[in-house]
């Protein structure tokens, strides 16, 4: 059967459909590791003081290494943003200033030891949960743009973040939540 002009126009709206979208998801993938540095800068500068109020020296220990990792993400994302050609300065990212802020009200509202410390993992958590959603998302629109270097990049910062998840929830599951808890029985 052979193609009608109007087949062949179909055909090219098709293409340059689907061009227009890779490049609104390109342009959306590029704002969305603009948020991510930011929140990653943003993070280098509360870690410090998470891991001063921690009072388990091994939590203290894990955030303070979390710094180091943390500063090989932003490495990771500037590396990203020169591949792309594109600048690296970060757009404000309100979810995790608002993450932050309740880690810092936390600290602040109660005292050191072990409830503090808690206190801590669970911020933290919802930091590591965000900073999982928000490079599961990255890689995929990477891999979805063809982009498999990036991809791998951030696939390799995403793992790093849910082995720092995994490191909170041992500390959490395996002593800091029950001396939470005991603690909170020796003053009733």
């Amino acid at each position: 059967m052979k193609k009608t002009d109007t087949q062949d126009g179909r055909a090219a709206r098709k293409v340059t459909a689907k061009s227009s979208a890779a490049e609104g998801l390109r342009e959306l993938f590029v704002d969305e590791l603009k948020d991510i540095v930011y929140a990653e800068r943003a993070l280098l500068k509360a870690l410090p003081k998470m891991a001063k109020n921690a009072s388990e020296p091994k939590l203290a220990a894990a955030i303070e290494e979390h710094v180091a990792v943390t500063e090989g993400q932003v490495q990771r994302l500037e590396q990203i943003f020169e591949i792309l050609g594109e600048s690296n300065r970060g757009k404000k990212c309100d979810a995790m200033e608002g993450l932050i802020k309740e880690g810092e009200s936390i600290m602040e509202e109660t005292e050191e030891g072990p409830v503090r410390d808690a206190g801590i993992i669970s911020a933290s958590q919802k930091i590591e949960h965000y900073e999982i959603a928000s490079y599961g998302t990255l890689a995929a629109f990477a891999r979805t743009l063809g982009e498999d270097e990036i991809a791998s990049l951030l696939e390799a910062t995403l793992a790093e973040e849910k082995e720092a998840d995994s490191i909170l929830t041992e500390s959490a599951y395996n002593s800091i939540n029950f001396e939470a808890a005991d603690e909170d029985q020796d003053q009733e």
